[in-house]
């Protein structure tokens, strides 16, 4: 039996993302897709890709109104369905993890199950029900698979951890030399944006999105700018369209070697068009982050990763290049 897409009458996009879509003149063809692969509930195969994750990465805004990214982690099974319409996640923030504070009954959250090894990777956006001594209950808004590009694959095995146990943290207003290392090294990084106007209805919420290229694809251009090109993909424009209306955004990096997580919070913006787009070899815009404020925790991240396997979208590839488009 086929499974039903998007049965709302209204668009399972919001204006900022139509906006976008018309704007290059796919406004038809995506609402098309969209209610084809969007849904209000968690198809089976979902529900199974989740249940198999030891991690996924969150999304949720804080009380001022500012976007993080965050990453839970557990033995894989910490995440079942209950149900096509609500998850539970079995396990406890990270020490550090911004989510200590913006986890609330009420709150919308972001959730991107993503499996770096086979590059599969699948989104949930919903709203918190229960947060509580068994975990964080997440009745289901949206779910959605993702395509599989830009993703650099890697194995990993989860280690023994206890996520309140204190680690070195780092507050931060600018990158520091640290933090500018982990930047330049990095071939990953994750975005949280947000539009949650009464108006967008069902398609109003938190949405987390994968980021991923060659190291040294994310620009530090001062202490508190990175600029990031941008090149095709699915043409969703979620994250895109939270930014033409709501420019904050909270960023993650991960340091695969060492589990150190560097978490940003700040504003955003897209060049749609810039003479600096043609500095970099098939960008179609980019992507340019404003430091507010943010913090570094060392050896919080309880995985072990192997030797990254490159996307066959980026061998081809420069550092500047193969950033992907925000989905």
């Amino acid at each position: 039996m086929a499974i039903s897409g998007w049965t709302h009458a209204a668009s399972p996009f919001h204006e900022g993302e139509r906006s976008i879509h018309a704007r290059y003149g796919i406004l038809e063809r995506m609402e098309r897709q969209g209610r084809r692969i969007i849904r209000d509930h968690m198809p089976e195969q979902h529900r199974q890709f989740f249940a198999q994750l030891p991690y996924a990465i969150a999304g949720t805004v804080d009380s001022d109104g500012q976007p993080w990214a965050s990453i839970v982690v557990g033995e894989p099974g910490f995440m079942t369905a209950q149900g096509d319409r609500t998850l539970h996640l079995a396990t406890q923030p990270l020490f550090g993890d911004p989510l200590h504070h913006t986890l609330v009954p009420g709150a919308d959250l972001g959730l991107l199950g993503i499996d770096l090894p086979t590059r599969r990777r699948n989104r949930m956006n919903g709203t918190i029900e229960t947060v509580d001594a068994s975990g964080i209950v997440v009745a289901v808004g949206q779910s959605f698979g993702n395509c599989p590009q830009y993703i650099q694959a890697r194995r990993f095995d989860l280690t023994a951890h206890d996520p309140t146990r204190p680690k070195p943290r780092h507050f931060l207003t600018t990158l520091g030399p640290a933090e500018r290392a982990m930047v330049a090294a990095a071939d990953t990084f994750f975005i949280a944006t947000a539009y949650q106007a009464a108006s967008a209805g069902a398609a109003s919420g938190v949405d987390v999105s994968h980021r991923g290229g060659n190291p040294g694809f994310v620009r530090i251009d001062d202490a508190q700018t990175l600029t990031i090109p941008d090149f095709s993909g699915n043409c969703h424009f979620n994250t895109f369209g939270n930014l033409e209306l709501n420019p904050h955004a909270g960023l993650l990096f991960l340091d695969f070697e060492r589990g150190d997580l560097l978490y940003l919070t700040g504003t955003a913006e897209v060049l749609w068009e810039s003479d600096e787009i043609s500095q970099y070899s098939g960008a179609e815009r980019l992507l340019r982050f404003y430091l507010r404020q943010g913090h570094r925790v060392e050896g919080s991240l309880p995985l072990g990763w192997s030797t990254p396997e490159v996307s066959p979208f980026l061998a081809d590839l420069g550092p500047w290049a193969g950033s992907g488009l925000i989905l």
